[in-house]
């Protein structure tokens, strides 16, 4: 493991004052020694990026899925080393980081597939119509094509899935574009393993070292320094509001303002319907007391709003839910720094009038760091709405339930919300048509519309909406989850009455890449 930056999929030697990661479990520092970049890093890295970009984006179809591949197979090859080693800087359980990586290698798999069949492109053909009056039709035709380099910022909650070779590296060099990733702080080592795994396979494929670069940084400095790169031509991040807010006020505040595509939190209201609770309380309880402590509650999806009208069958569930939050035991944090925040925001959250601790969950272990016991609060709707304070995520294992004294009431609560990741309903289908009103406001605010299930656990696939309303992302029209999360890192471009034989394959009458085009208004591979 080598804590040096790697620029264009070279070691750099590094001087200066270094910092390790830390065991969240044990509070003590790890083996490794990582080296925060420099601006000269920073640059070099940029401009060799942008100089593979020349080559990389016109890359044959077909190389550029084997390169998706061949990372998928370098990170499967590291195993249990990789396994261990993101397990002792994130404190999540070896069984949750195998399937994350099998999620992480999957999704490269996926984004080579997405790139060899072709038609992601959406390429466009309006042929020239000569004798049209009053005036003719030139030939026009339209694809996406690459932005350039792409900066992405690793996340705290998901050291492989959405770090050093996540969803956007995978996306972003599937659409054409190299990659500099700026490590996360929390899991440098498992950062360094990844990026020279990403190393390997670019130069197992003979691409240019350009394609990739990974960066260290202990603070903010280097991630500063990228986004306000004039070779970067758009930013990803996974994190906080205050962390996606910065970075897009620099990326707008450049000479050339440039996309950043940020999610920025969410706290996933669930609607617990009445048919719903008066049939089912103590099954929905468990269900929930499961998905909110699910990793110690540190998803971006993780329910932390529950919503509910008063009933006999809101009193069971809260009694069935209160049973099971103190039964769970607590789990360790990421990092010291989001376990004292967690302790804080959620002691905040408890304390605000009108509001009472429904359940708590039992301390840790006697000598145990960083773990975060259970709490699930209630207010009345009044309080709720009248408390801004309440609406605001916290980020652990936290929930609010939500009560409110009727279904205007209950409306009026969707109005308050602002823009999510999720919003799920819990309700039995013969009482839906009734609440047509409040799901058309719910649909209004959310990306995602989840039915009699919980939020927690988003499937990569191609329909995937993971991406929401301000702010819980700057852009809703865009998913950093799923196949199409690959349409951040494009752009359309047309050509005008070109010679056929200067076209892109894609735009060729003779089709020879063989994918769906829109012929003339018709959807065809002729």
């Amino acid at each position: 493991m080598n804590g040096n930056n790697i620029v264009a999929c070279e070691y750099v030697a590094s001087s200066g004052q270094s910092f390790s990661a830390i065991n969240p479990a044990t509070g003590k520092n790890l083996d490794g020694d990582f080296y925060p970049a420099t601006d000269a890093d920073v640059n070099n890295a940029l401009q060799q990026a942008t100089e593979a970009f020349e080559a990389y984006r016109s890359l044959d179809k077909d190389k550029k899925a084997a390169f998706l591949r061949q990372i998928a197979e370098e990170i499967t090859s590291l195993g249990s080393a990789l396994v261990d080693r993101a397990s002792a800087e994130s404190g999540l359980p070896a069984a949750r980081l195998l399937g994350e990586m099998g999620r992480t290698t999957g999704q490269l798999r996926m984004f080579a597939d997405l790139v060899q069949e072709g038609s992601w492109v959406n390429a466009i053909i309006d042929t020239a119509l000569l004798e049209r009056t009053p005036l003719p039709r030139p030939d026009i035709r339209r694809m996406l094509v690459a932005l350039g380099p792409v900066v992405v910022f690793g996340a705290s909650n998901f050291p492989l899935a959405f770090s050093v070779a996540g969803g956007d590296t995978a996306a972003a060099l599937a659409a054409g574009c190299p990659v500099v990733v700026k490590a996360h702080p929390a899991h440098p080592g498992t950062s360094a393993m990844v990026g020279d795994a990403i190393c390997r396979a670019a130069k197992h494929c003979g691409l240019p070292q350009g394609v990739f670069s990974l960066l260290y940084d202990s603070g903010y400095e280097v991630g500063a320094a990228l986004v306000k790169h004039s070779q970067t031509k758009a930013v990803t991040f996974t994190g906080s509001f205050k962390g996606g807010s910065a970075l897009i006020k620099m990326a707008q505040e450049r000479p050339v303002p440039i996309p950043v595509f940020a999610e920025m939190g969410s706290i996933n209201p669930v609607v617990l319907l009445p048919q719903a609770l008066n049939k089912r309380a103590d099954e929905l309880a468990a269900k929930y007391a499961a998905s909110i402590t699910l990793g110690a509650g540190q998803f971006c999806t993780n329910p932390g709003l529950l919503l509910a009208i008063r009933s006999d069958g809101l009193n069971q569930f809260k009694t069935s839910l209160a049973t099971a939050i103190k039964n769970i035991q607590p789990a360790t944090m990421l990092t010291p720094g989001i376990f004292n925040n967690y302790q804080t925001l959620s002691s905040a959250v408890a304390a605000e009038k009108g509001v009472s601790v429904l359940a708590q969950a039992e301390a840790g272990e006697s000598g145990a760091v960083n773990q975060a016991p259970a709490l699930v609060a209630e207010v009345a709707a009044q309080e709720f709405l009248s408390n801004p304070k309440l609406m605001e995520e916290v980020f652990g294992p936290f929930s609010l339930l939500v009560v409110a004294d009727d279904e205007a009431q209950l409306n009026a609560v969707a109005d308050a919300l602002q823009g999510q990741l999720t919003t799920t309903i819990m309700a039995e289908d013969d009482e839906l048509p009734e609440y047509t009103g409040l799901l058309n406001k719910l649909a209004n605010i959310t990306g995602r519309l989840i039915l009699n299930g919980v939020p927690t656990g988003v499937e990569v696939c191609a329909a995937m909406q993971h991406g929401g309303p301000y702010p819980a992302t700057n852009d809703s029209r865009y998913t950093s989850v799923g196949s199409t999360a690959i349409y951040r890192f494009v752009r359309p471009l047309a050509w005008q009455d070109w010679h056929p034989s200067l076209l892109p394959d894609e735009l060729k009458d003779s089709n020879p890449l063989r994918i769906w085009r829109q012929v003339n208004n018709h959807i065809t591979k002729d």
